[in-house]
This record gives C-alpha cells, sequence and structure tokens, in this order.
C-alpha cells in the first residue's frame, strides 16, 4: 500500500526521478502487485520508467485486457519493443482479439519476422492448432554427427521454446522423427543422428481442435509436440503450457456452462456489471419461460389438488429430486464426455446403466419419503389423514419414476445434443432443469391418481 501511494504521488507530481528511483528498488512480484493497483493510465507511466527487461517481463504476464490496453495506451516505439518481445502464440491470443482497425496500426509496430509469422497464424481458423503453435524450436538432420547437433544448439537454441525434444526433418522439410535430447548426451559425439532414431514419433495436424492437442497432452508424458500440414511438413511445435492455460480455460468455460450461464470470458473481478448481467440473464430468462410449463401442469391437475390437498405439500420435494438427479446425472456425462470416456456410440451403456442408477436411487429417496410420512404421522407431528400409508405409497413410487426419470434424462441429453453439434455443458443444465420439472410434476400425480383413485381422488 505504500508503495502504491507513493507511486500516485509522484505520477500527479510529475516527478519522473523519484518515481524511477522507486520502481528499481522494488522486486518483480512487487512491481507486479502495484501494477495490479493502478489504472491503465498510470500503468503506462510506470511501464515508461521500468527497465526494458523488467518491461517485458512484466507484460509477459498481465492479463490479456491489460495488454490490451496498455498496448493501445503507449507510445508506439515502447509498444513495439513489447510487442515483439512476446511468444509468436501469445502475440497472437493478444492481437486476435483486437479491433481490426487496431490490427492494423499494431502490425506496422512488429517486426518482419513476427508480422510475417503473425499473419500466418491467424490464417488458420479459429481454435485450430495453428493459432497455438510457435515456430521457435530446434529442427536438425538425420545424417548429422551428434557433436554437430551440440553446436548448432548452441548457436540457435536460445530462441527456442524448448530444447528438451530436437526435431529431425528430411531435406523437404517433413518431419520423421523427434528425438528427446537426453537421447545425445549419453552417446559418442561421433554417432549418427539417425542411429539415434526409432521413427516413432506423435505430432498435430495444424488445423486440428485445439481439444485434440489437450487429449493428446494428456494421454502422453511430452512437454511439446510437433505441428504438421497435410503433406507431413513441419510448421512448428505447440508447448504443454499453452495447452495447460487452454484446458484451465476450457475447464472454466465448462463449469460457468454448466451452472446455467455464458462463459464469461475473463475474471470475474474484471468483467463490468453489465456484460456479467449479460451473460447470465438469457439462461435465466429461458429457464423462467421453462419453467412457466411447471405451472401449467400444476394447473392441469388443479382438481387432484384441490381433492388431496397433501400432494401440494411434496411438491416441492418431487420437483427438486428429480431435478437433483437429473443435474448430477448430467455433470457427470459431461465431464466423461470431455474426458474422451464417453462417446455417441457408448449410448446404449451409459442409458442401461444410468437406468438401474436411477431405478437404485428413486428406491432410496422414496425410502427415506416413506419413513418421513410414516415418522411424523406415528409421532403426531403432522396428520396425513386416513389413507396416510397410500400417500407413502404415492410419494415412494412417485420418486422412484421422476429420480429415474431425471437420471436417465440427464444422462441422454448431453450425448444427443453433442450428437447434433450442440455444446452439451451450455445447453445440458436448462434443458434437464425445464424438462424434469415439468415432466416430474406429470408421472407424480398419474402415480396419485392410480394409487389414490376411489380412496382421495
Amino acid at each position: 500500500m505504500k508503495n502504491y501511494k507513493l507511486t500516485e504521488s509522484y505520477i500527479e507530481a510529475a516527478d519522473t526521478a523519484s518515481l524511477n528511483a522507486l520502481v528499481d528498488s522494488l522486486k518483480f512480484d512487487e512491481i507486479l502487485s502495484l501494477l495490479e493497483k493502478l489504472s491503465d493510465d498510470r500503468k503506462v507511466v510506470v511501464f515508461e520508467v521500468l527497465d526494458e527487461y523488467i518491461a517485458i517481463k512484466c507484460f509477459k504476464v498481465l492479463p490479456e485486457k491489460t495488454r490490451q490496453a496498455l498496448i493501445k495506451k503507449m507510445p508506439p516505439a515502447k509498444a513495439a519493443k513489447l510487442l515483439n518481445s512476446l511468444p509468436d502464440d501469445d502475440l497472437t491470443a493478444l492481437i486476435e482479439t483486437m479491433p481490426g482497425r487496431v490490427v492494423n496500426e499494431l502490425l506496422k509496430l512488429l517486426s518482419a519476422e513476427n508480422r510475417h509469422t503473425l499473419l500466418s497464424h491467424l490464417g488458420y481458423p479459429e481454435h485450430s492448432v495453428g493459432r497455438l503453435m510457435t515456430p521457435h524450436y530446434i529442427a536438425i538432420k538425420q545424417n548429422w554427427i551428434v557433436a554437430e547437433v551440440f553446436a548448432y544448439i548452441r548457436q540457435h537454441g536460445q530462441n527456442s521454446e524448448t530444447v528438451n525434444v530436437i526435431y529431425v526433418l528430411d531435406d523437404n522439410g517433413v518431419l520423421i522423427d523427434d528425438v528427446r535430447m537426453r537421447e545425445f548426451l549419453f552417446v559418442d559425439p561421433a554417432t549418427k543422428v539417425s542411429d539415434v532414431m526409432d521413427h516413432r514419433y506423435l505430432a498435430l495436424s495444424v488445423n486440428d481442435d485445439e481439444t485434440e492437442a489437450i487429449n493428446l497432452f494428456k494421454k502422453n508424458n511430452r512437454f511439446a509436440l510437433p505441428v504438421i500440414d497435410e503433406n507431413g511438413i513441419m510448421l512448428g511445435i505447440v508447448t504443454i503450457d499453452d495447452v495447460l492455460r487452454l484446458a484451465e480455460a476450457e475447464d472454466t468455460e465448462d463449469i460457468q456452462k454448466i451452472g446455467g450461464s455464458e462463459a464469461l470470458d475473463e475474471p470475474y473481478n474484471t468483467i463490468s456489471f453489465f456484460r456479467l448481467i449479460k451473460k447470465r440473464a438469457g439462461w435465466l430468462i429461458i429457464l423462467f419461460l421453462g419453467e412457466m410449463l411447471t405451472a401449467t401442469a400444476m394447473g392441469f391437475f388443479e382438481g387432484e389438488i384441490s381433492k388431496a390437498v397433501v400432494l401440494a405439500l411434496f411438491i416441492p420435494l418431487i420437483i427438486s429430486s428429480g431435478g437433483n438427479s437429473g443435474s448430477q446425472a448430467s455433470s457427470i456425462i459431461i465431464r466423461a464426455m470431455a474426458l474422451g470416456e464417453v462417446t455417441f456410440v457408448d449410448w446404449w451403456r451409459v442409458m442401461r446403466r444410468e437406468i438401474f442408477s436411477g431405478l437404485t436411487l428413486g428406491a432410496i429417496l422414496g425410502s427415506v419419503g416413506f419413513l418421513r410420512i410414516f415418522l411424523w404421522q406415528q409421532t403426531h407431528l403432522y396428520n396425513y389423514g386416513p389413507h396416510w400409508l397410500l400417500v407413502s405409497f404415492t410419494i415412494f413410487f412417485a420418486l422412484l419414476g421422476v429420480v429415474t426419470w431425471g437420471t436417465l434424462a440427464g444422462s441422454m441429453l448431453p450425448i444427443v445434443l453433442k450428437k447434433l453439434g450442440a455444446d452439451p455443458a451450455a445447453s445440458s443444465a436448462p434443458f434437464v432443469a425445464t424438462l424434469v420439472d415439468v415432466t416430474g410434476l406429470v408421472i407424480y400425480f398419474s402415480v396419485a391418481y392410480v394409487i389414490l383413485k376411489g380412496t382421495l381422488l
């Protein structure tokens, strides 16, 4: 807090010398903490006095929204240094979210090499591996000897994203193998690269979806994976740090969608109030309109409710039990689909398993409901009338049916939506909630009509 107040006072007084001295005395994490508290305009002032190395280091770890704001407000020379310092994949992620007019201006600030690379990246489909890759890697020839490999790495390795894996290309740039660095460390320097190769490697296609990269990294212990085109020519690599960030972003997005909201696309603390409302209001309106069908269903059974008012006491219980079981099943299946454990071809196995799960869970909840009515009736906590035993059986069988149906609907909807090309995470929760609420009432009153006909009904 002390550093923040001093910084504010130095900026207001335009005391550049004191600001420079203060910033120079701070550690890297203290500078980051300070930048978080300052407005964008004042961040720019601090960046003006920061040592170039520290400024670049800070810029690389700042949130994307902050980077955008800084670049727009900085003098062109300073912005150019910061942009050209970013790895290609980070630069692409920053530029692609900006308006076209701003992008055109920023392209002028990039070096010829970075401009060419960026334009190449932006030509790939959105959410493709081509947007993630970087062209900075070590490539060698199979007819080299190990000593030549080490000499090449010493000369060119500083610009590489990683030297854990070395890629072997033919004369046309086609990937023919990848070799871990440790394989070179334990052989004679005069050994040929071809003698170390095993001709087994994993690679991503440049047009693969990002999820393919996530899945391949999950299944294989790799620091980086090569990216090739349709002819096998190596274009770049995707590194584990980018995939981890991507996986975290996708998981966050799915969790937000499962909750019945649009993905926020930025941290909760920084998103504006009106954008937050906009992200959440859409599905709430759809859910509200859907739940109106519940009122319609209750109106349809108004006669039964008027004859057996006791049935109304258990409506919240029935609806919530069905919705909860549906949400449980939906969440489990969505996650299993995300991990590749369940696909459309597994629908029958999933359905069969969830039917038995629903029956078991419904029987458990139904027994609890039955026992509750029995105990309340016997201890005189509530009088359910002379036909309390039939009411107990009604609740038991209604819960058995509603929970089974909720479990089945919750497990099948994500699979069906995925097959239709919709996003299961975005659509399952609202659909399950509405569907199970309305049909749960139909099941409940249908069971009640069968069991209580001739008594309460």
